[in-house]
């Protein structure tokens, strides 16, 4: 009778991922092209940011010299939304399957005083995201589909003439409230890139270490581990 093969657990590795055996053991988590989509985004994101609440209140319109002024930031400010909202949904695509959510999700909200707590052993082995990383990620999906249609109805040098002066207030709310939500989201976001010690780099360098694989996505890392995606010490 042949040997029973155990499951290979499907942590939703991606085209990419791989282990690298060394000293430190190293882990590949984002492709260049990923890290690419990512810093373009939180780039414009920021940009983003800065003008909007430079034209949302007379308080803060001294933000407009970043810009070179109030009609140069009125200007900029919506093409920089086109340039998040493809760099976002290039990176979108890209992650969309990894971000499911899974049973486990479930439990680790559950169990969100161990996570604060720093105690993994509590935790149940998960894939390449946690609940919370994929929380951020379809809250920033939401929001971003909320600013473009909005932002697009009230870009009055493109599209004035096709919607109606009502139909322009009520998406300058939407707006308003949908940029408030994604600064939040956002400062959520770097907050727990710097809390868990070790995630910045796998933004800057494509790489975690094994150890950091194993003690927050264990499941992902016993994915790669079972199909063998070895590749050659860096």
């Amino acid at each position: 009778m042949s040997a029973v093969v155990p499951p290979i657990p499907q942590g939703n590795a991606q085209k990419g991922d791989a282990v690298h055996p060394g000293s430190p053991v190293t882990v590949n988590r984002y492709t260049p092209m990923k890290r690419l989509n990512h810093w373009i985004t939180a780039a414009s994101l920021i940009l983003l940011a800065l003008s909007g609440l430079a034209l949302f209140t007379p308080s803060l319109f001294f933000l407009t010299g970043l810009f070179g002024g109030g009609q140069n930031t009125r200007a900029f400010h919506p093409w920089i939304g086109v340039v998040l909202f493809l760099s976002f949904f290039i990176f979108f695509f890209q992650l969309w399957k990894a971000n499911l959510p899974e049973r486990t999700d479930w439990i680790w909200l559950r169990k969100i005083k161990d996570v604060v707590g720093s105690h993994e052993e509590n935790l149940p082995e998960l894939g390449k995201y946690n609940a919370g990383q994929k929380f951020i990620f379809w809250s920033m999906t939401a929001l971003i589909l909320v600013l473009i249609v909005s932002g697009v109805m009230i870009w009055e040098q493109y599209f004035t003439q096709y919607t109606s002066i009502p139909v322009r207030r009520i998406a300058v709310l939407a707006h308003s409230i949908a940029a408030v939500l994604i600064i939040c989201v956002f400062i959520l976001h770097v907050y727990a890139a710097i809390w868990t010690r070790g995630t910045l780099r796998a933004m800057t360098r494509g790489t975690v270490t094994g150890g950091w694989a194993w003690r927050h996505h264990r499941k992902w890392l016993r994915e790669l581990a079972a199909r063998r995606k070895v590749g050659p010490a860096e």
